[in-house]
């Protein structure tokens, strides 16, 4: 990502407001973050598989997920996103999901359900985030606020900054005074901000922008209308100092491809509750016994294994 690509993330900052306990709780303290990178030829069978596990996680009530398909940015990558309100939360959280797969699947097919996930993709990547409301801007204050904002969306804009070693408290405070001279501005929206403390490349925060579609990014507040000529000579000799490289994605959201919390799915409930797969699509793999297992010859219409 550029130079001017990094400003304009920045330019959208706005003015901090207080973020009670309560929101934060409900945000989840923590967003645990897959980045599935599949194979072009694959890309068909790998939705085809993750349709499927959703849908077997909210018939047996198991994890929860948010997920993303790249729209700009490398194509044929994939987020999963869940919230996770501490660490204890993983663990359960993940197995949620071990248990929603084998009431769905049985334990062996479910595996074998996992695995041609694999078989699909380049590169799995998890990350752990921890948000940050401190440098958040216009972040909603109550949890049905928050939720009204990420269910209503359809799309998602981030920008990944990777900070020098030894300049987090500048990057950190070039934030804060960006959110101090634009908390005046009326065009400005929500922005939140989280930082990667586990599984990332460097010292690496998240830019996050919530939009009901691509015309929500039309018309945005520029650093110029933030800070003035004379802020934007002193924003710029601090982003060339502390800036080591940056990349920026849209993505929109994946219905059929998500398991969202209750709250998240209430908002837009046509959009969040996608039609569940046929019953043929989920029941186990029937195993014939030993005794009536018949031999596979030439002529058998039987796939060999």
């Amino acid at each position: 990502m550029s130079f001017r690509k990094t400003l304009g993330a920045l330019s959208l900052l706005v003015a901090i407001l207080p973020v009670m306990p309560t929101a934060i709780l409900a945000q989840g303290q923590y967003l645990d973050v897959s980045i599935v990178k599949v194979k072009p030829e694959k890309t068909a069978e790998f939705e085809a598989l993750a349709r499927k596990v959703a849908d077997a996680n909210r018939r047996g009530d198991g994890d929860r997920w948010l997920a993303l398909q790249a729209v700009y940015g490398e194509t044929n990558t994939y987020l999963f996103t869940s919230r996770r309100n501490d660490f204890a939360d993983i663990t359960k959280g993940n197995n949620a999901f071990t248990s929603a797969m084998h009431k769905a699947f049985g334990k062996e097919a479910a595996e074998k359900t996992l695995n041609e996930v694999n078989n699909c993709v380049i590169s799995w990547r998890n990350e752990l985030r921890t948000r940050r409301p401190d440098l958040s801007s216009k972040a909603p204050t109550d949890p049905r606020a928050f939720n009204k904002m990420v269910g209503g969306s359809r799309v998602l804009r981030t920008i990944a900054i990777h900070v020098r070693p030894g300049h987090a408290s500048e990057f950190e405070a070039m934030v804060k005074d960006i959110n101090a001279h634009a908390e005046h501005n009326p065009d400005a929206q929500a922005v939140l901000v989280s930082q990667v403390i586990e599984g990332g490349r460097g010292n690496t925060y998240y830019i996050t922008f919530f939009r009901s579609s691509l015309a929500g990014f039309d018309k945005n507040p520029t650093l110029k209308d933030i800070l003035g000529e004379e802020g934007m000579v002193k924003l710029e000799k601090t982003v060339s100092e502390t800036e080591a490289a940056s990349e920026s994605a849209i993505y929109r959201f994946s219905p059929e491809l998500s398991n969202p919390p209750q709250e998240i799915a209430e908002v837009a409930t046509d959009f969040w509750n996608p039609k569940p797969l046929a019953a043929s699509a989920m029941q186990r793999p029937k195993v014939k016994p030993a005794t009536e297992t018949k031999p596979v010859t030439a002529t058998s219409k039987e796939p060999q294994r």
